[in-house]
């Protein structure tokens, strides 16, 4: 009988909110008639804008109760209502959630007074109930309608408080137009970074073989000796000069990812990280087996993702050690990299985490980095491919 109660107890509690928001949306109803008022003499069409994000509150109110009582979170799909006023009006009034939203609170203004059915529910069920489950030992029978009442508003608010397709596409569409901005500027960041490594580098090395090689030949004839040496300089030069070429194409595509898989890369990475490293693989191999191999592109991401975060232990976080874990998943591939250092790392700076962040994103991918004051550092990627 005890938990028949506190169940009871929880879904009454959930109703009376409901009837409480559905009792201020009646209130509500007041401030659109005044905006729809003011909006259609002109003066006030301000008051739109504000006036449809006061809604989305509400809504999200709603939201809140009932994943609170399902354990079911109703998911958002709104479009940001910012910019001139004209745009702003065109969003609030043209946004696909913003239909939804106003269904939603039109209907609630009958079904959220479900609460009240609870006074006699309650009265009823306490001496039936206590009856029939204290005395008798049955199954109570009043007081689970409660607990129905409550299903039953959480049911119809899902159904009217999620996306629709509509919404969901204009999200989508946004999030494309942001990741889509974020790759470009990465692809542009990267022929910039490797300009700069040819010009400042590989270039520089070989005018200078290019001028050492010319000074030998001029002095071959005259002085044999110091045209050895220049040839000796110039073959150290050339080979400074290739290995500069490795270092830029390593840049832009690692040659042992092509050779070894990711798994292997990661192994090298992590032997030569300066940390000690304990590299987890599930569902990978070593080498270039191609049943086991994400595209390319997501190998690629993923190796970044690791060397970036293994450079940034080395040199932040004070730890000795590390963790990477790789895991093929139905979905795609999850990367985990962890160290048991002094944490606190700022997600908004540094160009690392930002260039990390656009390799994911520009896979339609996620990147979550947990740095509490303290540690540990947990840096979680998950990359969509097809297997």
């Amino acid at each position: 009988m005890r938990e028949t109660v506190r169940q009871a107890a929880r879904a009454t509690a959930g109703l009376v909110m409901s009837a409480v928001l559905a009792f201020g949306t009646i209130l509500f109803i007041t401030v659109l008639l005044i905006t729809a008022t003011l909006t259609l003499a002109v003066v006030g069409a301000g008051l739109l804008p504000e006036t449809v994000l006061l809604i989305r509150r509400i809504a999200g109110a709603k939201r809140n109760l009932v994943a609170r009582w399902t354990g079911k979170a109703i998911p958002e799909a709104y479009q940001p209502i910012e910019g001139p006023l004209r745009q702003r009006l065109r969003t609030a009034v043209r946004g696909p959630g913003t239909l939804g939203d106003f269904r939603w609170m039109v209907s609630h203004y009958v079904y959220g007074f479900l609460g009240l059915l609870t006074v006699p529910l309650w009265l009823l069920g306490l001496p039936v109930d206590g009856v029939r489950q204290g005395l008798l030992g049955r199954s109570p029978l009043v007081l689970p309608l409660i607990g129905r009442l409550a299903d039953l508003d959480a049911a119809w608010s899902t159904a009217l408080l999620k996306p629709s397709p509509e919404a969901l596409l204009a999200v989508r569409i946004e999030e494309l137009t942001e990741t889509r901005a974020g790759a470009i500027a990465a692809h542009g960041a990267e022929l910039r970074r490797i300009e700069r490594d040819l010009h400042d580098g590989t270039q520089a090395r070989l005018v200078s073989l290019s001028m050492r090689i010319g000074i030998a030949k001029r002095a071959y004839e005259r002085d044999p000796e110091t045209a050895l040496r220049l040839l000796e300089d110039a073959q150290s030069q050339a080979e400074e000069a290739l290995t500069e070429l490795r270092h830029v194409v390593r840049g832009i595509h690692p040659p042992i990812l092509t050779d070894r898989g990711l798994a292997g890369a990661v192994r090298a990475l992590a032997a030569s990280s300066g940390l000690d490293v304990t590299v987890v693989v599930d569902g990978l191999e070593d080498g270039a087996r191609s049943g086991s191999r994400a595209p390319a592109a997501v190998e690629a991401a993923a190796y970044f993702v690791v060397a970036e975060s293994l450079t940034n232990a080395a040199k932040h976080s004070g730890s000795e050690c590390a963790e990477v874990r790789l895991v093929r998943n139905r979905g795609g591939l999850s990367v985990r990299v962890a160290d048991e250092g002094q944490g606190g790392a700022d997600q908004g700076g540094g160009s690392g985490l930002l260039g990390m962040q656009r390799r994911v994103a520009a896979l339609d991918g996620t990147l979550l980095m947990t740095s509490p004051v303290g540690g540990p550092t947990v840096i979680e990627v998950e990359l969509p491919c097809v297997w």
